[in-house]
Protein backbone atom coordinates (compact mmCIF):
# COMPACT_ATOMS: atom_id res chain seq x y z
CA UNK A 1 0.00 0.00 0.00
CA UNK A 2 0.97 3.64 -0.38
CA UNK A 3 0.86 5.66 2.83
CA UNK A 4 0.85 9.42 2.30
CA UNK A 5 0.66 12.52 4.45
CA UNK A 6 -2.83 13.52 5.57
CA UNK A 7 -4.79 15.12 2.77
CA UNK A 8 -2.35 13.66 0.22
CA UNK A 9 -0.72 17.05 -0.52
CA UNK A 10 1.40 15.65 -3.37
CA UNK A 11 -1.66 14.10 -5.08
CA UNK A 12 -0.25 10.57 -5.16
CA UNK A 13 -2.71 8.14 -6.73
CA UNK A 14 -0.70 5.27 -8.20
CA UNK A 15 2.76 3.77 -8.67
CA UNK A 16 3.67 6.08 -11.54
CA UNK A 17 3.42 9.11 -9.25
CA UNK A 18 6.32 7.73 -7.18
CA UNK A 19 8.77 8.28 -10.03
CA UNK A 20 7.87 11.94 -10.57
CA UNK A 21 10.34 14.70 -9.73
CA UNK A 22 9.93 16.14 -6.26
CA UNK A 23 8.40 13.03 -4.68
CA UNK A 24 10.30 11.56 -1.73
CA UNK A 25 9.67 7.81 -1.37
CA UNK A 26 10.35 5.75 1.75
CA UNK A 27 10.96 2.03 1.20
CA UNK A 28 13.51 -0.35 2.72
CA UNK A 29 16.52 -1.94 1.04
CA UNK A 30 15.53 -5.00 -1.05
CA UNK A 31 18.98 -6.47 -0.45
CA UNK A 32 18.18 -6.78 3.27
CA UNK A 33 14.38 -6.68 3.58
CA UNK A 34 11.86 -9.23 2.39
CA UNK A 35 9.08 -6.65 2.46
CA UNK A 36 11.15 -4.34 0.28
CA UNK A 37 11.38 -7.06 -2.35
CA UNK A 38 7.62 -7.25 -2.58
CA UNK A 39 7.56 -3.44 -2.99
CA UNK A 40 10.19 -3.54 -5.72
CA UNK A 41 8.46 -6.29 -7.68
CA UNK A 42 5.05 -4.64 -7.38
CA UNK A 43 6.43 -1.44 -8.88
CA UNK A 44 8.26 -3.40 -11.60
CA UNK A 45 5.17 -5.33 -12.70
CA UNK A 46 3.01 -2.20 -12.68
CA UNK A 47 5.47 -0.48 -15.00
CA UNK A 48 5.90 -3.55 -17.18
CA UNK A 49 2.17 -3.68 -17.80
CA UNK A 50 1.66 0.06 -18.22
CA UNK A 51 4.70 0.94 -20.29
CA UNK A 52 5.39 -2.37 -22.02
CA UNK A 53 8.25 -4.74 -21.27
CA UNK A 54 11.03 -5.27 -18.76
CA UNK A 55 13.30 -2.58 -20.18
CA UNK A 56 10.68 0.10 -19.57
CA UNK A 57 9.99 -1.39 -16.14
CA UNK A 58 13.67 -1.17 -15.25
CA UNK A 59 13.81 2.48 -16.30
CA UNK A 60 10.74 3.23 -14.21
CA UNK A 61 12.03 1.49 -11.09
CA UNK A 62 15.39 3.23 -11.52
CA UNK A 63 13.62 6.58 -11.54
CA UNK A 64 11.57 5.59 -8.50
CA UNK A 65 14.70 4.70 -6.52
CA UNK A 66 16.27 8.04 -7.39
CA UNK A 67 13.45 9.43 -5.24
CA UNK A 68 14.36 7.26 -2.23
CA UNK A 69 16.46 9.36 0.17
CA UNK A 70 17.36 6.56 2.58
CA UNK A 71 17.23 2.77 2.44
CA UNK A 72 16.48 1.37 5.88
CA UNK A 73 17.39 -2.28 6.44
CA UNK A 74 13.81 -3.34 7.16
CA UNK A 75 10.15 -2.36 6.92
CA UNK A 76 9.95 -1.38 10.59
CA UNK A 77 12.83 1.05 10.18
CA UNK A 78 11.18 2.62 7.15
CA UNK A 79 7.93 2.92 9.06
CA UNK A 80 9.72 4.84 11.81
CA UNK A 81 11.50 7.01 9.23
CA UNK A 82 8.18 7.98 7.66
CA UNK A 83 5.80 8.21 10.61
CA UNK A 84 8.02 9.29 13.49
CA UNK A 85 10.88 11.11 11.79
CA UNK A 86 8.50 12.66 9.24
CA UNK A 87 10.71 11.97 6.26
CA UNK A 88 9.25 11.35 2.82
CA UNK A 89 5.99 12.04 1.00
CA UNK A 90 4.95 8.42 0.59
CA UNK A 91 5.78 5.16 2.31
CA UNK A 92 5.45 1.83 0.43
CA UNK A 93 4.08 -0.42 3.13
CA UNK A 94 2.66 -3.82 3.97
CA UNK A 95 -1.12 -3.43 3.92
CA UNK A 96 -1.55 -4.38 7.59
CA UNK A 97 1.27 -1.98 8.56
CA UNK A 98 -0.42 0.81 6.62
CA UNK A 99 -3.63 0.34 8.59
CA UNK A 100 -1.76 0.20 11.88
CA UNK A 101 -0.04 3.48 11.01
CA UNK A 102 -3.41 4.98 10.15
CA UNK A 103 -4.77 3.89 13.55
CA UNK A 104 -1.75 5.22 15.44
CA UNK A 105 -1.16 8.38 13.41
CA UNK A 106 -4.66 8.90 12.04
CA UNK A 107 -4.34 12.67 12.02
CA UNK A 108 -1.10 12.51 10.05
CA UNK A 109 -1.43 9.86 7.33
CA UNK A 110 -3.82 8.52 4.68
CA UNK A 111 -3.80 5.24 2.74
CA UNK A 112 -3.82 5.21 -1.07
CA UNK A 113 -4.71 1.98 -2.85
CA UNK A 114 -2.83 1.67 -6.16
CA UNK A 115 -4.41 0.24 -9.30
CA UNK A 116 -2.37 -2.97 -9.00
CA UNK A 117 -0.32 -4.72 -6.36
CA UNK A 118 1.36 -8.01 -5.53
CA UNK A 119 -0.15 -10.74 -3.37
CA UNK A 120 2.36 -11.24 -0.58
CA UNK A 121 2.23 -14.85 0.56
CA UNK A 122 4.81 -15.42 3.31
CA UNK A 123 5.14 -19.20 3.73
CA UNK A 124 4.06 -21.14 6.79
CA UNK A 125 4.88 -24.82 7.23
CA UNK A 126 5.75 -27.56 9.67
CA UNK A 127 9.48 -28.32 9.54
CA UNK A 128 9.80 -32.08 10.03
CA UNK A 129 13.31 -32.08 11.51
CA UNK A 130 12.45 -29.38 14.03
CA UNK A 131 9.14 -30.74 15.28
CA UNK A 132 10.45 -34.30 15.46
CA UNK A 133 13.51 -33.20 17.42
CA UNK A 134 11.46 -31.14 19.86
CA UNK A 135 8.40 -33.37 19.98
CA UNK A 136 6.11 -30.54 18.93
CA UNK A 137 4.59 -31.96 15.73
CA UNK A 138 1.06 -32.17 17.13
CA UNK A 139 0.89 -28.58 18.32
CA UNK A 140 2.69 -27.25 15.22
CA UNK A 141 0.27 -28.99 12.87
CA UNK A 142 -2.67 -27.81 14.97
CA UNK A 143 -1.43 -24.23 14.70
CA UNK A 144 -1.01 -24.35 10.93
CA UNK A 145 -4.46 -25.91 10.50
CA UNK A 146 -6.00 -23.30 12.80
CA UNK A 147 -4.84 -20.48 10.53
CA UNK A 148 -7.34 -21.64 7.90
CA UNK A 149 -10.34 -22.19 10.19
CA UNK A 150 -13.17 -19.63 10.30
CA UNK A 151 -11.84 -18.32 13.60
CA UNK A 152 -8.27 -18.06 12.36
CA UNK A 153 -9.33 -16.30 9.17
CA UNK A 154 -11.47 -13.89 11.18
CA UNK A 155 -8.47 -12.99 13.34
CA UNK A 156 -6.42 -12.38 10.19
CA UNK A 157 -9.02 -10.04 8.71
CA UNK A 158 -9.51 -8.21 12.00
CA UNK A 159 -5.78 -7.45 12.06
CA UNK A 160 -5.70 -6.18 8.47
CA UNK A 161 -4.28 -9.31 6.83
CA UNK A 162 -6.21 -10.39 3.74
CA UNK A 163 -8.05 -13.63 4.56
CA UNK A 164 -8.60 -16.30 1.94
CA UNK A 165 -11.93 -17.63 3.19
CA UNK A 166 -14.97 -16.12 1.41
CA UNK A 167 -16.73 -15.61 4.76
CA UNK A 168 -13.93 -13.50 6.23
CA UNK A 169 -13.37 -11.68 2.94
CA UNK A 170 -17.01 -10.59 2.90
CA UNK A 171 -16.87 -9.49 6.54
CA UNK A 172 -13.79 -7.31 6.11
CA UNK A 173 -14.31 -6.03 2.58
CA UNK A 174 -14.76 -2.44 3.77
CA UNK A 175 -11.40 -2.28 5.53
CA UNK A 176 -9.70 -4.46 2.91
CA UNK A 177 -11.28 -3.34 -0.39
CA UNK A 178 -10.94 -5.38 -3.53
CA UNK A 179 -7.65 -4.79 -5.31
CA UNK A 180 -6.21 -6.38 -8.47
CA UNK A 181 -3.38 -8.62 -7.26
CA UNK A 182 -0.85 -10.77 -9.08
CA UNK A 183 1.36 -13.48 -7.60
CA UNK A 184 5.11 -13.90 -7.69
CA UNK A 185 4.69 -17.06 -9.76
CA UNK A 186 2.45 -15.38 -12.33
CA UNK A 187 4.65 -12.35 -12.92
CA UNK A 188 8.18 -13.51 -12.15
CA UNK A 189 8.25 -17.29 -12.38
CA UNK A 190 8.60 -17.83 -8.63
CA UNK A 191 10.92 -16.56 -5.92
CA UNK A 192 14.01 -18.45 -7.04
CA UNK A 193 13.94 -16.75 -10.43
CA UNK A 194 12.95 -13.36 -9.03
CA UNK A 195 15.80 -13.44 -6.52
CA UNK A 196 18.32 -14.34 -9.22
CA UNK A 197 17.07 -11.76 -11.72
CA UNK A 198 16.54 -8.86 -9.37
CA UNK A 199 18.21 -9.20 -5.97
CA UNK A 200 21.30 -11.39 -6.36
CA UNK A 201 24.65 -9.67 -6.77
CA UNK A 202 24.64 -8.06 -10.19
CA UNK A 203 20.85 -8.32 -10.52
CA UNK A 204 18.54 -5.54 -11.62
CA UNK A 205 18.57 -3.75 -8.27
CA UNK A 206 22.37 -3.57 -8.21
CA UNK A 207 22.36 -2.33 -11.79
CA UNK A 208 19.85 0.35 -10.91
CA UNK A 209 21.19 1.47 -7.56
CA UNK A 210 24.89 1.50 -8.38
CA UNK A 211 24.10 3.97 -11.17
CA UNK A 212 22.00 6.14 -8.90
Amino acid sequence: MLVVRQGNPKGIKDWDDLAKPGISVITPNPKTSGGARWNYLAAWEFAKRKYGGDAKAKDFVAQLYKNVPVLDTGARGSSITFAQRNQGDVFISWENEAHLLEKEFGNKVDIVYPSLSILAEPPVTVVDKTVDRKGTRKVAEAYVNYLYTDEGQDIAGKNFYRPISPKAQAKYVKQLPKLPLFTIDQAFGGWAKADKDHFADGGSFDQIYLKK
